[in-house]
């Protein structure tokens, strides 16, 4: 019997009885690798995520398909219908080797090489997959007795002018594999072409994929990432992923750059902030004077790109705070407004009640408890207003800082770094309580911090420094005497506490502390031994 093209074909069987001519073709064809492909392609199913299945899932099909075509061959062949059944297996078998090359790259290039720890491009397996269907359909067109020299040759034109007509595809495709084989980009890097901005997901033949934070994904041909300019956010040869953010914001004139921008970096650089690197560290500069402002910026470099607004806002509420803190107030365009006189009065008015709510809140503490109202007012007026953001410290330990922290609303956190970055917590101070104050030490006897102070939540306080003190201390002398007994009593409470102190063993380290620290708050604002 012959086959189409006019020559004996050993792969077709003569033989009458049915059930040998249905298994003739799959054992012509090399049954014995069918199933491991098979097993093979079904194992790399299980195995790839739900985006990569759904080619394999095509090839196993068409693998089914071939199959399928070869019993249909013998199935054919035995009722004899020869010619058919030639047909249908030529079909079946370049069906067949074409769903095996596409399975076997899958295999080679998917858990083969990656096992190896080589990871091509994907544009690699599909190039060598294209390959492989090319030199099979040569394989079967030869066996089957076509001349492939007639082929080239007619088929020169046809090449010439399908190029022509395709030549945008053809650049679109030439463009991917020139990106993925110089490895300008990859998948999972951040891309900005135009005003289009996002993480490239996918490298096709055609074009790149790129997602925005908006969950827009944007199809960029790759041709025009060839001819256009690009940039790749956030990398840096040698360098992590972070990539530069510019917060501007502006201040007058009356206040000296130095003062900005050391309140601005103190603040950052002590603070932790999801999202913002430790290094660089952020840092702000003077940007620019215009006609009635100082122009400044905050750059910091962002670890996770996909959260830059989210970060931004974290950076201003930080810079907002350290501007409340160091009492200065952002500056915007001058322009003209025109008062009447009521505003004096109405200024005075709220100055008197913004006064009031900072007497009250000394009246609650129990350290100027033995303080009378003049001083109280006297005090309340050298009070700031210092508001923090969770997670910022207030105080660092070994510090040394004159000042004294009043809590009015919020939580903060008392810790102890013991070394190596271990940090123990002590106790936690929460605000409007009688005892929520904290640096009374660093205030009146100037001793560096023994412990960090950290804002658990959001934190209101006022802060009091020791020249405003000072002129209150001076006036009355005696209040160093009161001060010294409250501060020696809570000290020797809380040794009776840990230790378990006799009454006279209380007393004795009572009048000791006593003693020792009104003798340091006395050098310390200078009294004098009569005071």
């Amino acid at each position: 019997m012959r086959a189409p093209g006019g020559r004996a074909d050993a792969g077709l069987v003569t033989e009458p009885a049915v059930g040998f001519a249905l298994l003739a073709p799959l054992l012509g064809t090399g049954a014995h690798i069918h199933l491991p492909l098979v097993l093979l392609g079904w194992m790399l199913v299980l195995k790839l995520s739900r985006s990569a299945r759904e080619g394999l899932v095509g090839s196993l099909a068409l693998y089914a398909l071939g199959l399928a075509g070869l019993l249909a061959a013998g199935a054919a062949l035995a009722l004899g219908a020869a010619g058919t059944a030639g047909s249908v297996r030529e079909v079946a078998v370049l069906v067949l080797g074409l769903a095996g090359i596409r399975l076997g790259g899958s295999v080679l290039f998917r858990v083969g090489l990656p096992l190896l720890g080589l990871r091509p491009p994907r544009m690699v397996e599909d190039l060598a997959t294209f390959a492989g269907y090319v030199l099979w359909a040569m394989v079967r067109l030869s066996q089957v007795g076509v001349d492939l020299g007639s082929i080239v040759t007619t088929s020169a034109v046809i090449t010439a002018i399908v190029a022509f007509s395709l030549q945008e595809t053809l650049g679109n495709i030439f463009g991917g594999a020139t990106l993925q084989l110089e490895n300008s980009i990859h998948v999972g890097d951040w891309l900005k072409v135009g005003d289009v901005v996002g993480r490239v997901v996918d490298i096709r033949w055609r074009s790149t994929l790129v997602e925005t934070r908006n969950w827009e994904t944007v199809v960029i041909p790759n041709s025009a990432l060839m001819k256009e300019r690009f940039t790749i956010l956030g990398r840096r040869s040698g360098e992590p992923v972070q990539w530069r953010r510019w917060i501007r914001f502006s201040v007058s004139f009356d206040v000296p750059p130095r003062r900005v921008i050391q309140a601005v970096e103190e603040a950052l650089r002590r603070a932790r902030i999801a999202g913002v690197a430790a290094e660089p560290p952020p840092n702000c500069v003077l940007m620019d004077v215009d006609a009635s402002t100082m122009e400044y910026a905050v750059r910091y470099w962002l670890t996770d790109l996909a959260a830059d607004d989210p970060t931004d806002s974290a950076v201003r509420e930080r810079l907002f705070a350290a501007f409340r803190r160091a009492g200065l107030h952002f500056a915007f365009g001058e322009q003209i407004v025109h008062v009447v006189q009521s505003g004096e009065a109405e200024d005075e008015r709220r100055r008197r009640r913004d006064l009031d709510q900072r007497i009250a809140v000394l009246r609650r503490i129990e350290l100027f408890g033995g303080f009378s109202d003049a001083e109280r007012e006297a005090l309340a007026g050298h009070l700031v207003y210092a508001p923090f953001v969770a997670g910022e410290t207030l105080t660092r330990q070994g510090d040394v800082a004159h000042w004294l922290y009043l809590v009015v609303s919020g939580e903060v956190e008392v810790v102890f770094d013991a070394g190596n970055g271990q940090r123990r917590p002590l106790s936690a101070i929460r605000g409007g309580a009688p005892g929520a104050f904290f640096g009374e030490m660093g205030l009146l006897t100037g001793a560096p911090r023994t412990a960090s102070v950290v804002a658990r939540t959001d934190v209101e306080c006022y802060r009091l420094d020791k020249e405003g003190f000072e002129q209150v201390l001076k006036a009355r002398p005696a209040i160093a005497g009161e001060l010294s007994t409250l501060m020696a009593r809570r000290k020797a409470d809380l040794a009776s506490a840990q230790e378990e102190l006799s009454e006279a063993a209380r007393a004795r380290l009572l009048e000791h502390s006593r003693g020792e620290l009104l003798g340091r708050i006395r050098r310390f604002f200078n009294l004098g031994s009569d005071h």
